[in-house]
Formats: structure tokens, sequence, C-alpha cells
């Protein structure tokens, strides 16, 4: 396909992990991808260089998400490049864990930054310039249900994630335009694994019916589903997918 008529799809934290097999993904289903990063430059071109070695079109975009003033100027660049986003996929985010009596403001408010306000920040810019048919798609997580300990500021921004994407899905009504959630469960991903004893992972990937861990390439796959033409009747949801966990 032309680089001219190829859809664009935005990954924000696109580098690695979950974000980064995204970004493969919508690659490989015939995107151009704008592979956000904050400030891994090594990481954010090795997900490029995949891109194109499988025969794709991507780009990689530095910006920090929690600054509005950054994501503006990104996406006035990535439009220049790809034309304006059709997908938006917010995969960027932070995981800092600690019980709420020992929570540092600093790590509050930096939680806070990139995982609500950086949401926030690309889902305005979302609203003000989508054509009718774009998808938003955000990242949430499986662990609000679950009420673990260390985990109530991390639950709570996702959790707030999911409300203002459903908000945003009727904001929205009229112009085409669908906005749900993708809640992973454990994730084989670096974000997940830091710091975890061999046990506790182990009782994680038990916690569900299939007993594994999920992998990257599984959230993938759910965010193409709903990128693409089969999942434009699915709005103002969140998809749990987590293998079954409860």
């Amino acid at each position: 396909m032309p680089a001219t008529e190829m859809k664009c799809a935005l990954v924000t934290g696109g580098s690695r992990g979950i974000g980064a097999a995204i970004a493969k993904r919508l690659a490989a289903d015939g995107f151009a991808v704008a592979v956000n990063y904050a400030g891994n430059t090594e990481a954010a071109a090795g997900v490029v260089a995949a891109i194109e070695a499988a025969g794709g079109r991507a780009r990689a975009f530095q910006a920090d998400v929690a600054d509005p003033d950054a994501v503006r100027s990104m996406i006035d660049t990535v439009t220049e490049s790809f034309g304006t986003p059709e997908v938006l996929v917010n995969s960027a985010g932070i995981l800092t864990l600690s019980p709420i009596a020992e929570m540092e403001d600093e790590a509050f408010d930096r939680l806070i930054a990139v995982n609500l306000k950086g949401t926030f920040n690309t889902l305005r810019e979302a609203s003000r310039r989508m054509a009718p048919g774009g998808r938003v798609i955000n990242l949430s997580t499986s662990v609000i249900g679950m009420r673990l300990p260390s985990y109530a500021l991390y639950a709570a921004t996702k959790s707030a994630v999911e409300v203002m994407g459903a908000v945003l899905a009727n904001e929205l009504r009229g112009r085409g335009i669908t906005v749900n959630a993708v809640a992973p469960g454990p994730t084989a991903t670096e974000l997940f694994l830091d710091g975890k004893t061999e046990e506790q992972i182990a009782g994680l990937a038990n916690a569900n019916p299939l007993q594994r861990l999920g992998e990257p390439e599984d959230i993938a796959g759910v965010v193409s589903f709903l990128a693409g033409p089969d999942g434009g009747w699915v709005n103002g949801q969140t998809l749990r997918a987590n293998g079954g966990m409860n």
C-alpha cells in the first residue's frame, strides 16, 4: 500500500513491553505506526527497525505524555509525517508499588502525571482532531479488581482512565469514533516482572484458569481487534484480557 494511503496509528509508550508488541502488530495490520517514547531512544529505534524489517512503516516520536505542550507538538509532527492518527493507543504508563502509608508525594505525583494526565492529554487532542472512523484504545489493568496491597495508586489511576474513556465515548456521539479500554492481567513484561520473586510470579500466573502469564502479543491481538474493522461495534467498553482471572 502506498505510504499516502496508509492509516496512521499512534502508540504511546511504544518502545517496550506491551506498547512495543502493539506497535509491531498494528504495523503488520497495515498501519503506519508512530512509536512514542519518553526517553529510551535506543529501544524506540529497535521497534522501528523491527517494523521496517518486516516490511512495515514506522517512525519514533519522543514526548513525555505528562507534558501537554509536548503531546500537542508530537501529534503535530506525527500528522505532518503520516497524517492525522486514525488510531490512538494509550500504552504509556509507569508502575510504582507502595502501601498507602508509605507512598511518597513525588511518586504519587508522577503516577498521576503519567498514567492519568498523560492519557488525558492525548485524549483531549484526539477528541479535537480525529476524523470519523477513529479508534481510541486506552490501556488499563485487571489489577483493579484484585485489590492487591501496594497497588492502590496504580489501580486508582487506571480506574480513572477507564471512566474517562467511557465518558469520552459518549462525548463523541455522532462522530463515528469509538473509545475502549483493554485491561491486561499479569503479563510477562519488564514492568511486571521487576522486583517480584519466582514464587510471586508463579502465584500470579496461576491466578487465571489458563495458568500462565499473558504475553505482550496476547494484548496486542485484542488491541488489533478493536482497531480493526471487526471491532467497530464495540464502544465505551473495557475488555479484560487476563485469561479469565477474577
